[in-house]
């Protein structure tokens, strides 16, 4: 296969982003799609399953929350792609990737609350962490996205941090 014959088969990237560093980016957004589509399983888990005196608050809310997250590992997932790198799509892939550790059994109404917290906290930790590769390849697209993410989980993890108080 010629040179010519592999360019148009792969068209190449011109963004103003070299490829090592659109690789690191998308690399990291890869973690941050784990954890978001680990958070949304878990959420959704913990929406079918709640139960108790808050049961219509929890379920109602939980059910929000998972909607967002639905349309969140979309916006990730796109991202990574039109960085030019394919998107972990597998349990096996975001199990790997994932800072977020899955949750055996069904455990109560406030524990779910406290597990909720500490899966938006490390939603935001690894958006965070992205966000100096994006900063320094000036791809604001990226950045814009990471900062909408940080807004959301660190928002949803103070109003369900309300209801521990």
């Amino acid at each position: 296969m010629t040179r010519k014959t592999k360019e148009k088969k792969t068209a190449r990237i011109d963004i103003g982003i070299d490829k090592d560093d659109r690789r690191a980016i998308a690399d990291g957004l890869s973690r941050l799609l784990a954890d978001e589509y680990t958070l949304y399983l878990k959420t959704h888990n913990f929406h079918w399953n709640v139960t108790g005196p808050m049961f219509n608050t929890l379920h109602l809310m939980f059910e929000t929350h998972y909607n967002e997250a639905a349309l969140a590992v979309d916006a990730v997932a796109e991202r990574i792609r039109a960085l030019g790198f394919p998107a972990p799509g597998t349990y096996r892939q975001y199990a790997s990737l994932s800072s977020i550790d899955e949750t055996d059994g069904v455990p109560e109404a406030l524990e779910m609350v406290r597990l909720l917290v500490k899966g938006h906290e490390s939603c935001a930790k690894t958006a965070r962490s992205v966000f100096p590769l994006a900063d320094q390849a000036h791809d604001e697209p990226t950045a814009d996205l990471l900062t909408q993410r940080l807004q959301v989980h660190e928002k949803t993890a103070w109003m369900l941090r309300s209801l521990l108080e």
